[in-house]
């Protein structure tokens, strides 16, 4: 029996063990150190699929439900809301719990072991603004854990497990900014070891950048802000924004496809000012084209930080319609989250008991804190500082697996 390191994240997984004292890296699929965290249940062979297989199914078109982000329900109620599921009556955290199985599974083909314990990441904060909402989150978490076929289950925050892995010496600040959190460890790091001085976390990631942009770029061209005549008077008001809301958010798009809000959409038409916005909605919902706007805002997104011009397009929709993402724009609706997470770095250190002047170097970890504008804010935050890029998607796992390799 053996322990496996799983750093489970919103947009990616990653599994981990030790092996002649190194961290070793389970490949999880063909050719990836990591495996999207991503869920498919094909309606036509009734089975589920996982991964990039996930991502490929639904981007064909194969009829069925696609999920992605399940991380950002735990600690909800939406978590243990019993659904119908191709014939089965399953919440989502039975959903999550399959995937997990699966990471065992293929930890397990790969590597010859039997995996009966998990060391496994998790955030600082599930929920920064709700401590019922924060414990609630690790119960379901430790709960899908145990529904995934694992004995027993010891967390770690991620910021923590990564301090075991980067490089750097003295007072260094991890900040790791991945799809649904931000967290940040200062750690003192010497020749004989690494000691965490304090950490803390802030429920703000890569899917919030994505539900601004998409809310800036894509919603308007389906009725976001567009106006509607009120049917008793003459007076035009703005489209309800909760549906544009959900329909912007990677954990909730699944659920936007009932008759009920398409019903809406379509009498939304007959009052518009502009109908043809609330035809391309309608069109979204019967398609399900829901998460092919989200991977468009991701890949207009990432294009803008790499320098090149920013697109999203939106030609699954209707032919050459797309939304133009300018680097200043991109910069204004993310200022906010990126003001947010320097101040949290600052906070780790006042926690602490330290002072910013103290902190020889950040590391930066995860997707996320390759943003440009999030660099720009920790700079303004410790203009004298150095910042580092450590393995982006693998320093957290690798934390685990050294964790997960001790001897007990």
């Amino acid at each position: 029996m053996a322990r496996l390191g799983i750093d489970f994240g919103t947009s990616n997984t990653a599994a981990g063990v030790l092996v002649g004292g190194r961290p070793y890296v389970i490949p999880l699929e063909a050719g990836a150190q990591t495996l999207p965290s991503a869920v498919f249940m094909d309606f036509a062979d009734q089975k589920f699929l996982y991964g990039s297989s996930a991502a490929r199914a639904m981007m064909d078109g194969q009829d069925g439900r696609f999920m992605r982000a399940l991380k950002s329900v735990l600690g909800t109620p939406l978590a243990r809301e019993p659904r119908q599921f191709m014939g089965q009556r399953l919440t989502l955290l039975q959903i999550l719990a399959r995937f997990l199985a699966e990471i065992k599974t293929r930890a397990q083909t790969h590597t010859g072991l039997v995996f009966d314990q998990a060391v496994s990441g998790r955030p600082v904060r599930f929920h920064s603004s709700d401590a019922a909402k924060d414990q609630q989150a690790l119960l379901d978490l430790q709960e899908a854990y145990a529904l995934a076929g694992f004995d027993a289950v010891e967390f770690v925050p991620e910021p923590e497990a990564a301090a075991l892995a980067v490089n750097g010496q003295g007072m260094v600040l991890i900040v790791d900014i991945g799809g649904g959190t931000s967290d940040f460890t200062l750690c003192e790091r010497s020749s004989s070891g690494t000691r965490v001085l304090a950490s803390k976390g802030v429920r703000i990631g890569g899917t919030d950048f994505d539900k601004a942009l998409s809310l800036k770029g894509a919603m308007p061209l389906l009725g976001y802000e567009a106006m509607l005549k009120d049917p008793l008077g003459s007076r035009y008001y703005p489209a309800p924004r909760s549906l544009f809301h959900d329909l912007a958010s990677w954990e909730k798009i699944a659920f936007m496809y009932d008759p009920v809000t398409l019903r809406d959409v379509n009498n939304w038409i007959r009052m518009a000012q502009d109908p043809d916005k609330f035809v391309r909605l309608a069109q979204v919902l019967e398609s399900h084209l829901g998460h092919d706007i989200a991977y468009a805002v991701e890949a207009g997104k990432i294009a803008v930080n790499s320098g090149h011009p920013g697109t999203i397009d939106l030609g699954v929709i209707e032919r050459d319609l797309s939304a133009e993402l300018k680097s200043d724009v991109v910069d204004q609706c993310l200022s906010d989250f990126a003001t947010q997470i320097g101040h949290a770095a600052l906070e780790t250190i006042a926690v602490a008991g330290g002072e910013k002047e103290q902190v020889d170097t950040i590391v930066l970890v995860g997707g996320s804190s390759q943003m440009g504008i999030v660099q720009s804010s920790l700079a303004t935050c410790f203009p004298k500082v150095p910042q580092e890029t450590a393995e982006v998607f693998t320093a957290v796992v690798h934390g685990l697996a050294h964790i997960a390799g001790e001897a007990r």
